[in-house]
């Protein structure tokens, strides 16, 4: 494709030297990957992929394009889901080659990674030390740092660990002028002004370029079980999740599928469902603890919710593998939903003990508004984030369906709001959102992020489509 309009040939040779030698590419086939969200959903064009390798050249890169007003778009693993991460035109930065383990240190308990590492190398890392990085997803094997922090992202462990912002001490990003913001430090506690790296993180690329960051570290577990119940209603799933909690101290994921999830992920991935008896939905719980009385505390607790009443049938996993493939079917939720035509994805919380309230109400606007259409409902029960997909009718083209997913994902985002809940629980908002975003924030919230995005970016240039 032809360069932006009004930028000349001279400028990205500057942006081409700024990027060094193997830090850049014109050629469409090599950008091609860059330029696909990985569920088909967006798709872009670029005239120019750099690919800095150290914060040097990012920062001459983004002062290039604050002087000559060109606007970017960054991208990490290219894991998102709102469309954040793909260019429309825009010079596309990559930290792709941004892949150091910069430093770790068991005893402060931090590890300082660069944005390119993907999530998995950083908990191997943290393992090899001794230690853990508390922070797991589906999608950790390509997901990046910079992009975990720029999403601010969630996962499995957020009710024990939090989501990615409470796993950052320190930030180091190149600010839209090519400045850098050095704040690389490990402290727990520093109240001296304002903790500016909260503002980077969550941010979506509007506001800077991740290039490092200093994680904590958590001590390992001892002790883990994997344990797979079969449930009527969302209700005993809540009921439970607190049952479970209460007796053993140790919960530290809890995870809900619906039969429609399970059977398309069975139909549609290697997954199986670990019952012969068809639940209505599947929890999925993972405890850790430290001492050796645990795996006997979860046995027992996993025993009596059985005789109260609040599952049908439970199972403990024997070993690795089986704890491997409880978990290999929650994470196929997704991927099961992929051959089956169209479909209308929400990422959406409400407070825990409204789950079965949304889920039910959902339902009904989704039954009504699309009579056929295939509720796909799983996700993070311990913290209130549903995925609430829906897929389209079987038989029905997908572009038939593509039509009324509008008024779909409305409907459904009018329960969530109704029900003190965020249309955005973990993916963010991107270009997906951004005008529903939009439309129901409060004026003053929207001034206040736009005053900020002001000060950081007064040319406007870092992801100009994203969030605001």
């Amino acid at each position: 494709m032809g360069l932006p309009a009004g930028i000349d040939s001279a400028v990205i040779d500057r942006l081409k030297d700024a990027a060094g030698p193997g830090g850049w590419t014109a050629d469409q086939d090599l950008i091609l990957p860059h330029l696909v969200e990985w569920r088909d959903q967006w798709t872009g064009s670029t005239p120019l992929l750099l690919m800095p390798q150290t914060t040097h050249q990012a920062q001459a890169i983004l002062a290039i394009c604050h002087q000559n007003r060109i606007a970017v778009t960054t991208q990490g693993g290219n894991t998102g889901l709102v469309g954040a991460q793909i260019p429309r035109g825009e010079i596309l930065v990559s930290t792709r080659r941004m892949t150091a383990i910069r430093s770790i240190d068991p005893v402060d308990d931090a590890i300082i990674a660069e944005a390119g590492v993907v999530l998995t190398r950083v908990q191997d890392a943290a393992r090899e030390a001794g230690k853990r990085f508390p922070l797991s997803l589906a999608s950790e094997g390509s997901a990046t740092i910079g992009g975990l922090i720029s999403t601010n992202a969630g996962g499995v462990h957020v009710r024990r660990h939090g989501m990615m912002r409470a796993q950052v001490l320190g930030i180091e990003a190149v600010l839209p002028d090519g400045s850098l913001h050095a704040g690389l430090s490990s402290l727990r506690k520093d109240n001296t002004g304002y903790d500016l790296k909260q503002l980077l993180i969550g941010a979506e690329g509007t506001l800077g370029l991740v290039t490092a960051a200093t994680l904590r570290m958590v001590s390992r577990p001892q002790v883990m079980a994997v344990a797979m119940l079969g449930l009527e209603t969302p209700d005993q799933a809540v009921a439970l999740l607190h049952r479970l909690e209460d007796a053993t101290g140790a919960v530290a994921a809890f995870e809900v599928m619906n039969r429609t999830g399970v059977e398309l992920a069975v139909r549609n991935t290697p997954s199986r469902d670990p019952f012969p008896d068809a639940w209505p939905w599947l929890a999925l719980v993972e405890f850790e603890g430290s001492d050796a009385g645990l795996l006997a505390r979860c046995e027992e607790a996993l025993g009596a919710a059985l005789e109260a009443g609040l599952a049908g049938d439970a199972l403990l996993a024997q070993n690795e593998t089986q704890a491997k493939a409880f978990w290999f079917l929650r994470e196929e939720m997704s991927a099961g939903q992929k051959p089956e035509g169209a479909a209308a994805k929400h990422d959406v919380s409400v407070p825990v003990s409204k789950i079965p309230q949304f889920l039910a109400a959902a339902d009904a606007v989704v039954n009504r508004l699309v009579p056929g259409a295939r509720i796909v409902a799983f996700g993070h029960c311990s913290d209130g984030n549903i995925h609430y997909d829906v897929v389209q009718p079987a038989g029905m083209e997908p572009d038939a369906f593509r039509a009324l997913a509008p008024a779909l994902i409305e409907a459904v985002h009018d329960v969530t709001v109704g029900l003190d809940g965020s249309i955005s629980a973990e993916h963010g908002i991107g270009i997906s959102r951004r005008d529903e975003f939009i439309r129901r924030e409060p004026p003053t919230h929207l001034a206040l992020m736009r005053a900020i995005k002001t000060a950081f970016d007064p040319h406007g240039i870092m992801n100009p489509r994203v969030l605001l």
